[in-house]
């Protein structure tokens, strides 16, 4: 499984994840970094099926409509420290990832993982 962590989530994520043994890149691993737009982020996630991890809802739109990024892992903690995100993925990547293995759009809050259809 490969990831793509985008520009408002923090590089240390996309460090832990590859720590963790997953293929994993930050917007700032992309030629125009963090200004890297939108359809270029699908274009890579979509040419080296990486699941895009992003809180830029733009990305929903675009996936529910043109079925872009490859597949989806929305964050919507709002405001939340690099410490407290680093522990929110410690405590459910394993769930996330099982769950990629049977849907493409998946969103993780502070509580709940959801899944959408």
């Amino acid at each position: 499984m490969k990831f793509l962590v985008d520009a408002q989530l923090p590089v240390r994520l996309a460090r832990f994840l590859k720590t963790s043994g997953y293929d994993t890149i930050h917007t700032r691993d992309l030629p125009r970094e963090n200004a890297t737009p939108d359809n270029e982020i699908n274009a890579v996630s979509i040419q080296q099926n990486r699941i895009l991890i992003t809180k830029d809802v733009d990305f929903v739109n675009s996936f529910l409509t043109v079925q872009q990024p490859y597949k989806l892992l929305l964050i919507t903690t709002g405001n939340i420290n690099n410490s407290e995100l680093e522990s929110l993925f410690i405590a459910n990547f394993q769930s996330v990832v099982e769950l990629f293995k049977q849907h493409s759009y998946i969103e993780i809050n502070r509580d709940t993982i959801i899944v959408h259809q």
